[in-house]
């Protein structure tokens, strides 16, 4: 299940107090901070390749914790929530023919001084955004910073550097108008939420998940295209023709020259063991270590097929983050029953309560936006 929390306003009050609790570690970050090159041909696929152990050296993962970023939401902030193991930190992505630069912050802090980077979409997107603000805030721990929190728009301003790091809440991508108290998901309408997504210098968008929630976790009622109306349609379809919109508003409204665009693929679930060898549970509780091995090409889904069509009957230049098979291997990643979102009776039953969707932060998205750093600045 995918859904979403607002940030409390206890963030915004906290963000000094946490910038001094991570002073001194930051500092020593910042000193060690090196800049790392990409051997091999610059067209180096770095979404193929495996997980491997590293205790030699600080990953992206260490870089910040649960209790030294500021913006973490409880139900990504496993550590905060008791979560007692930590090998899930401990590995690095490794592509098959060449090696990922280490994230800088000050080095992304720098280069982007002055600019708006804008994430779009549903709590994927939104767990990229954070772990983007907690590496960037680990990097220069005392600089000053604004949090805005405005529902669905959520900016983190690091304000000696000039920089926005934002995010957008809209699932769908595409408008949700009301239309006699019906919520209706325009097909064929982004005006209103592209509003927001002007100006900034690189955007990365997500969607797919909510395009096949149904029941309570439906977030219309009807959709609408041309005039028409329906209570649902085939869900792949829908999802189709509003990625069609968004891929036609980026088409005619983005100069490639000035503004860089993302897609982040489908962040795959972990909710049957049965997907993986030696399981410990009916689900990712108790999973400590990812899958070994090469990642691999599963069958893409629904979801997947519409995306990469859509990418590539594109005329802008749109950057797919592959990050689906790399992340299917991260079985041991997710907040399971370590969610602030629980309660006492959801984390004693697993089985039944465990989020296999979201990734812990620390964690997982911490990867995804070192490859996001490796394509903005090496590729």
């Amino acid at each position: 299940m995918i859904f979403f929390r607002k940030n409390s306003l206890l963030a915004v009050l906290l963000l000094h107090a946490f910038s001094l609790l991570g002073s001194a570690a930051a500092a020593g970050l910042a000193r060690g901070h090196r800049r790392d090159v990409l051997p091999g041909p610059k067209g180096c696929d770095v979404f193929s390749g495996s997980w491997v152990r590293d205790d030699g050296s600080t990953t992206a993962t260490e870089a910040y914790t649960g209790f030294r970023c500021p913006i973490i939401d409880p139900q990504f902030n496993c550590q905060l929530y008791g979560r007692p193991d930590t090998d899930y930190l401990r590995y690095r992505w490794k592509p098959a023919s060449c090696e990922l630069p280490r994230f800088d912050g000050l080095d992304f802090l720098t280069r982007m001084k002055g600019k708006t980077v804008m994430f779009v979409g549903d709590s994927l997107g939104r767990d990229q955004w954070e772990s983007l603000v907690c590496l960037l805030h680990a990097a220069a721990p005392q600089s000053p910073s604004q949090l805005v929190s405005a529902d669905p728009l959520y900016t983190y301003k690091f304000m000696e550097y000039e920089l926005v790091v934002s995010f957008h809440r809209e699932p769908y991508l595409v408008d949700i108008d009301v239309m006699q108290g019906k919520r209706v998901l325009m097909l064929d309408d982004i005006a209103e939420n592209a509003e927001a997504w002007r100006g900034a210098d690189v955007l990365s968008f997500n969607s797919g998940h909510w395009w096949t929630h149904t029941g309570t976790l439906q977030g219309w009622d009807y959709m609408g295209e041309g005039g028409q109306y329906s209570e649902d349609m085939d869900r792949m379809v829908a999802f189709q023709r509003g990625m069609t919109t968004w891929a036609n508003w980026v088409d005619l409204n983005v100069d490639p020259a000035k503004t860089r665009v993302f897609f982040q693929s489908m962040s795959p679930t972990h909710y049957s063991s049965k997907e993986w060898p030696n399981p410990v549970s009916k689900n990712c509780y108790g999973e400590t270590v990812p899958t070994a091995g090469l990642n691999s090409t599963a069958p893409p889904t629904g979801q997947e097929q519409v995306i990469k069509s859509v990418l590539q009957g594109m005329k802008s230049p749109v950057r797919l983050l592959d990050i689906t098979a790399l992340s299917a291997m991260r079985k041991d990643a997710h907040p399971s029953v370590y969610s602030g979102d629980y309660s006492s009776a959801q984390r004693a039953n697993p089985a039944g309560s465990a989020d296999c969707s979201h990734w812990c932060l620390p964690g997982l998205p911490d990867t995804w936006n070192q490859l996001f750093y490796t394509l903005l600045f090496y590729q």
